[in-house]
C-alpha cells in the first residue's frame, strides 16, 4: 500500500523471506566493513579523559592509522561482526511489531515508533555481550589499553587474530563473572531503544516533507536516502549523552549510570555529554544511506513475484 504522500511503503507479508534474509547479511557485512573505523573512533572518544589521546575525529583517525596500522581501525571487528544475528532479529521485530500494531492504529508514526522500539529490545539483549568484548578490544593500543583489561597473548599470528578475544572473554569472567558480559545493559537499552524509536518516525517524517517538496516523477529511493542521514544525525544528537555514559559503563567497570553521569559531569562539564558525536554522525550518515537504499532495495528485490508488477517506484 501506499501512504498519503504517495511514498510506497512494502510490508512484512509482501516479502519473499528467504531472499530478503540472504541479500540483508551481504549487505549489512558490507556496510559494518565501511564504517567500523568509525565506530572505533567514537569508542575511543568517548572513553578517553578530556583530549588525553586525540583531539577529535580526524586527529583520532591519522594517530591510530600512524601508530597502529590500518589493523588498528578493525580491532574487535571479528567479534563484532556477531551482531548480525541481532541485525536479523532487529528488522523481524520491528517488521512483525508494524504488522500487529497496524492491526489497532495505522498511523505511520506510530508504528514506527512501537517497533523501532521493541526491535531494539530484542536485538540489544543479543547485542551486549558482543559489544562488551568488542569495545575492550576496541581500547587495546600498541603495548597499553583505555580500557580496564590489557590482552597479553601476542606471541605469534594465530594469538593476534584469536588470542586476544580468549584473553579478554577470560579477564572479564574472572572479574565479574557471567553479569560482566551485560555490564550497561540498560544504558544500552536507554540509549538504542530510544534511538531507534526516534529514527524510524523521523525518517518517514522527512521522507514525506521532501515528498511535498519535490517533484512527482521525483525517485522515492532518493527521498529515501536522504531522509535516511537526516533522521540519523536527529537521533544521533538526542541520545548520544547517553551513549557516552553507556560506553564508560562498559568499558571502565563502572556499575552505575548516574554516578558515570555525575563522574563525567565534574570532570568534562556538559561538553562531556557531545563526545563522539561528530564521528557518530560522520559514521551514521554513509552507512545510513547505504542502509536505507540497501533495505528498500531489499525488500524491492524480495517483493513475491506476483506482486511485482502491481508496484510504483
Amino acid at each position: 500500500m501506499e501512504d498519503k504522500r504517495n511514498i510506497p511503503i512494502i510490508e512484512w507479508e509482501h516479502l519473499d523471506k528467504k531472499k530478503f534474509y540472504v541479500f540483508g547479511v551481504c549487505m549489512t557485512m558490507m556496510i559494518r566493513v565501511s564504517v567500523y573505523p568509525f565506530t572505533l573512533i567514537r569508542t575511543r572518544l568517548q572513553v578517553q579523559k578530556g583530549k588525553s589521546l586525540y583531539n577529535g575525529t580526524f586527529d583520532a583517525f591519522v594517530k591510530i592509522l600512524r601508530a597502529e596500522g590500518a589493523a588498528g581501525l578493525y580491532r574487535g571487528f571479528l567479534v563484532n561482526t556477531f551482531t548480525l544475528i541481532s541485525g536479523q532479529c532487529y528488522v523481524t521485530t520491528y517488521e512483525l511489531t508494524r504488522k500487529y500494531v497496524s492491526k489497532y492504529n495505522n498511523s505511520n508514526v506510530v508504528k514506527s515508533l512501537v517497533a523501532g522500539g521493541s526491535a531494539s529490545l530484542v536485538a540489544q539483549s543479543i547485542t551486549v555481550p558482543i559489544d562488551v568484548i568488542s569495545q575492550h578490544l576496541m581500547m587495546q593500543r600498541e603495548g597499553e589499553s583505555m580500557g580496564r583489561f590489557k590482552v597479553r597473548y601476542q606471541d605469534c599470528k594465530r594469538n593476534v587474530v584469536f588470542g586476544q578475544t580468549k584473553d579478554i572473554l577470560v579477564q572479564i569472567f574472572n572479574a565479574d563473572g557471567l553479569r560482566g558480559f551485560y555490564r550497561g545493559y540498560v544504558a544500552s537499552l536507554l540509549t538504542y531503544i530510544p534511538n531507534s524509536a526516534v529514527w524510524w518516525p523521523f525518517y518517514h517524517f522527512y521522507a514525506e516533507q521532501l515528498s511535498g517538496l519535490t517533484p512527482k516523477d521525483c525517485p522515492h529511493l532518493l527521498l529515501q536516502a536522504i531522509s535516511g542521514p537526516l533522521a540519523a544525525a536527529t537521533a544521533s544528537t538526542l541520545t548520544n549523552p547517553m551513549d557516552v555514559i553507556r560506553a564508560r559503563v562498559q568499558v571502565e567497570g563502572k556499575s552505575s549510570i548516574i554516578l558515570t553521569f555525575k563522574q563525567l559531569m565534574a570532570e568534562e562539564g556538559p561538553w562531556g555529554l557531545t563526545k563522539g558525536l561528530s564521528a557518530r554522525i560522520i559514521s551514521a550518515t554513509p552507512s545510513t544511506i547505504v542502509i536505507v537504499v540497501g533495505y528498500e532495495t531489499l525488500k524491492k528485490l524480495s517483493l513475491r513475484p506476483e506482486l511485482v508488477d502491481s508496484r510504483h517506484w
